[in-house]
Order: structure tokens, then C-alpha cells, then sequence
């Protein structure tokens, strides 16, 4: 599965537009974590707490987008984009989504 944040694929032309497809995923750092996040806020820097979780919701939310895509007969997914925001204090929803198409080479 080709996944484009572009609306043309190089080398690829598309045939057929299936619709939009989109992946979503809402995840909740733990109570350790939270813990950690929040110590480590008071000194400040990167949050690598937050930072895998993040980078984990994507990977999955853009896995249900193409699982989606790939449910509609799709090989390709073009303008892929993201999507974020937070659920109350401690739960972030992530939205992967984009157009299911069709390519061939061109």
C-alpha cells in the first residue's frame, strides 16, 4: 500500500477514487507514566514518555487507515494527513486520514 501526504503519486497515475479512508486510535499514558511525564516536566526537555506514545498512536492510526483503504479495494492512499486532540487530561485521539485510490504506473 503506496500512503502519499502528496495528491499525485510519481511514476503513478490514478484510475479510481474510492473515498476517504481514515484510521483512528485514542490512547491513555498509564498512571507511572503520567507520574514520570510530570516529574520530568518540572525541569523540562523533551517528554519521551509522551513522545513513544505519540509516535505509537500514529503508527497505529495510519494502520487502520490502511486497513480501511485496503477493505474499500484500494491500493493507494493520497493526501494522508493527521489529526490530534486531547480527551479530557489524560487520553489523546489521533485521526490518520486521507483518499482511498487506485494507481497503476504510469
Amino acid at each position: 500500500m503506496i500512503v502519499a501526504t502528496t495528491e499525485t503519486i510519481a511514476g503513478h497515475r490514478v484510475t479510481q477514487t474510492l473515498g476517504q479512508t481514515f484510521g483512528v486510535v485514542v490512547r491513555s499514558r498509564g498512571l507511572a507514566g503520567n507520574i514520570a511525564a510530570g516529574l520530568r516536566s518540572l525541569v523540562g526537555g523533551e517528554i519521551t514518555e509522551y513522545t513513544q506514545l505519540l509516535e505509537e498512536a500514529r503508527r497505529h492510526a495510519v494502520d487502520r487507515m490502511v486497513q480501511n483503504a485496503q477493505a474499500m479495494g484500494a491500493n493507494a492512499v493520497i493526501m494522508m494527513r493527521f489529526d490530534s486532540s486531547e480527551m479530557g487530561q489524560t487520553m489523546s485521539e489521533i485521526v490518520a486520514y486521507g483518499t482511498a485510490v487506485i494507481v497503476e504506473s504510469a
